[in-house]
């Protein structure tokens, strides 16, 4: 264990995870690490919630960097300790306790996390809990396959848990970029004008006198499968390919793009899997999130770098990971995500940001979080960080969900996430639809035309022209025929009706 504590007086803070967990008392506010679940600390809050399963009672204020683990949301979920959740989420405990009002869910852009925390928005951190490959001689944090939140918790908390975790392979060490901003008055440019630049430390700055206390463990990250990539996914894919091969053409992008930031999830990763075969090279990265298809344009020699503040594969991406990291280390940085997501930086790079809808409108604008204007999904996340700073901004989502009963082209979206002032680029397995200097009217003539599933187009151009003749205007609205479409599945469970 010398290798991963190599500060000898921090021998005496190596403690067992029950003794870790009994420092979490009730009321407490405790910031973890962990992003889109991959990095975070398993072993410790499965004894706290442990601790309240057999009487205790301790509810605690949860922040993090996004989503993590059943072994943190979904345990302590489950066990009650949860009273209040930020900024991300995406276990079916944490949500289903959100939803029934048992837990206060702040959704929030990624990127202002860190700054709420730093000045004391959020109130006091008690103790940060972060997942760690080592400790460095002078006490500092080597973080595991994410950094997140974490170098803002530990700058800002009271004391510090740290979790070793040795199913985590020590060669991780000296792919992370640590760079904190200091506060306005006295900010300065974040000095980064290429995604492969190295700004920072390859460590958290903490301390030995800082840390309470360590607990070894050997608790995997417990990602999540990656869906096939099916011919929807591989519609989109190839229309949006298409399309950066018409921006290429007409000299609007160079011949290996702009760097390029993708979301989360299975479509995300069957659009950047499309990249593998398509003609585009020498591409770069600069994004949140590195998926399995990111291993893909790296094994295939397209990409130079990729920035990311977490690495979140599947099970067997998290196999090839361990198995070749001496090359994707050279290949991939983690920085902390007011980084990673931060909007000075997305705009200087003219970032290309590919992002998943739950729902879009006919004038662009889209839902990314609510199912029905009132149940939360998972969050805003970092779509919102990259698409009003990118230099193009996409969004994707199939054009029909529960087996074509809903179109996901609506008239007004339930929920309002990225207006249409931000909202570039729309793509379905159907088509794309480019709302660049489109006003309003044209907008929707150009979604619902190449968006929209057949078996919709009808209905939504029906109410379009009947909001041109009884509205006129700018935006043309029959408000409560927009709304009707989404009460309409939730009184029969289709939108198929008259």
């Amino acid at each position: 264990m010398d290798n991963r504590i190599r500060n000898k007086g921090l021998a005496g803070k190596v403690c067992s995870t029950e003794e870790a967990a009994n420092l979490i008392k009730d009321g407490m506010t405790v910031g973890t690490s962990g992003f889109t679940p991959s990095g975070y600390p398993k072993a410790v809050p499965l004894a706290l919630a442990d601790r309240v399963n057999r009487g205790e009672k301790v509810q605690i204020t949860l922040l993090t960097g996004a989503s993590v683990g059943d072994e943190l949301d979904g345990a302590l979920a489950k066990a009650g300790v949860i009273k209040k959740r930020l900024p991300y989420q995406t276990e079916k405990h944490i949500r289903d306790c959100i939803n029934r009002g048992e837990c206060q869910y702040i959704d929030m852009h990624l990127s202002h996390t860190p700054q709420y925390v730093r000045y004391g928005f959020l109130g006091k951190i008690d103790y940060a809990i972060v997942e760690a490959v080592a400790i460095t001689e002078d006490g500092h944090i080597i973080p595991s396959t994410s950094v997140g939140n974490s170098p803002v918790f530990v700058e800002m908390a009271e004391r510090v848990i740290v979790e070793i975790n040795t199913s985590q392979p020590l060669d991780l060490e000296g792919i992370h970029d640590i760079y904190t901003p200091k506060n306005p008055p006295n900010r300065e440019p974040i000095p980064i004008s290429r995604p492969d630049d190295r700004i920072g430390t390859p460590y958290i700055p903490c301390g030995p006198e800082k840390i309470a206390a360590i607990v070894i463990t050997d608790i995997r990250d417990n990602v999540r499968p990656l869906g096939p990539i099916d011919d929807v996914s591989r519609k989109i894919s190839g229309h949006l390919i298409n399309f950066l091969e018409d921006e290429v053409k007409a000299g609007r992008l160079p011949r290996n793009l702009l760097p390029l930031q993708s979301g989360v999830g299975s479509v995300a990763n069957a659009v950047l899997g499309g990249l593998v075969e398509s003609r585009f090279e020498n591409l770069y990265c600069y994004t949140e999130v590195i998926q399995d298809s990111m291993f893909d344009l790296i094994d295939a020699g397209k990409v130079l770098m990729a920035s990311s503040t977490s690495i979140t594969p599947s099970e067997e991406g998290l196999v090839r990971l361990y198995d070749n990291i001496e090359h994707y280390r050279k290949k991939i940085i983690l920085r902390p995500q007011e980084i990673s997501n931060n909007p000075e930086v997305a705009r200087r790079l003219g970032v290309i940001s590919m992002n998943t809808a739950m729902e879009v409108d006919i004038y662009g604008n889209v839902n990314s979080t609510h199912i029905m204007g009132t149940k939360m999904m998972n969050g805003i996340g970092g779509s919102g960080d990259f698409t009003r700073n990118a230099l193009l901004s996409v969004f994707t989502t199939a054009s029909t969900a529960k087996g074509e009963d809903i179109s996901c082209i609506v008239p007004m979206v339930s929920h309002h996430d990225h207006t249409e002032h931000d909202v570039m680029v729309v793509v379905t397995e159907q088509g794309l639809a480019d709302l660049r200097g489109a006003s309003p009217v044209e907008r929707a003539r150009k979604i619902i035309q190449n968006c929209a599933h057949p078996q919709y187009r009808d209905m939504l151009t029906d109410y379009l022209e009947r909001a041109l003749h009884a509205q006129g205007k700018h935006t043309p609205h029959i408000l409560n025929e927009a709304l009707s479409w989404h009460q309409r599945f939730i009184e029969t469970g289709t939108m198929k009706i008259k």
